[in-house]
């Protein structure tokens, strides 16, 4: 994957998280009320997030077995409590660290 790729993801990824947000902010001015579309506000930017990146990692160049560790130590770091940026950071260790050995 090259430089110019990733950057559209991460860009593309921030503004569909950045825009799910915005919408009920911009069009309601009152408080929501119904916990069926709190919930839903509240989880779609992550599984967004989640539907650009899995297909990502897994069709990246590096090996099968390093993606699903990093996949597996982003899961059980994210699982655990991981701030974003932890589950990012372990994923990318993790994956580092099995690439030295496979």
């Amino acid at each position: 994957m090259s430089a110019a790729q990733t950057w559209t993801g991460i860009v593309v990824m921030a503004l569909v998280t950045y825009v799910i947000r915005m919408i009920p902010m911009v069009f309601f001015s009152k408080p929501i009320h119904s916990r069926f579309f709190q919930s839903f506000l509240y989880y779609v930017p992550y599984a967004v997030l989640a539907a650009m990146t899995f297909p990502a990692v897994f069709s990246s160049d590096l090996p099968l077995v390093v993606s699903a560790i990093g996949v597996l130590a982003a899961i059980v770091c994210a699982y655990c409590g991981g701030s974003l940026l932890m589950v990012a950071a372990v994923a990318a260790a993790a994956a580092y660290v099995a690439q030295l050995f496979v």
